[in-house]
């Protein structure tokens, strides 16, 4: 079995900082590591969580869906239900967000080419409209 590795050695392998391992640890996403001499002591194990972690924020997930993802189910569940549920409602989130940067979008290239002169103008236009997002100018 390999030795123990400092939370230096940790954050050179996988290329993090020592303090965001910290913060994880404080978070309760990682394990307590050993110490020794007053030192944090991990073995490679921590790798590979840390990599999944990684890996789920890259996706999208926060910490409180990592969390989950780590701790909120029961041990019996693979890893891969997990994924599976969680990548499903992160999905329909990213589906919404999706629809919701389109409308977004077609808003802003609507107000490129506002003509209004004021205010009040403006928002005659947008109640004129008879929709939310209005229309500019």
């Amino acid at each position: 079995m390999p030795l123990p590795m400092t939370i230096g050695q940790v954050a050179k392998q996988i290329g993090l900082r020592a303090s965001a391992i910290r913060f994880y640890e404080k978070s309760g996403l990682l394990p307590k590591p050993l110490r020794s001499g007053g030192q944090r002591r991990y073995d490679s194990a921590i790798l590979e969580r840390l990599a999944v972690l990684e890996r789920a924020k890259d996706c999208g997930f926060t910490l409180e869906e990592v969390r989950r993802l780590f701790n909120g189910f029961r041990r019996d569940v693979p890893l891969s239900e997990r994924w599976q549920g969680l990548a499903r409602k992160k999905i329909a989130e990213l589906d919404a967000l999706t629809q919701r940067i389109a409308v977004m979008k077609e808003l802003l290239e609507r107000a490129q080419k506002c003509r209004c002169i004021d205010f009040h103008e403006c928002g005659r236009r947008i109640l004129g409209s008879g929709s939310k997002g209005g229309r500019s100018g």
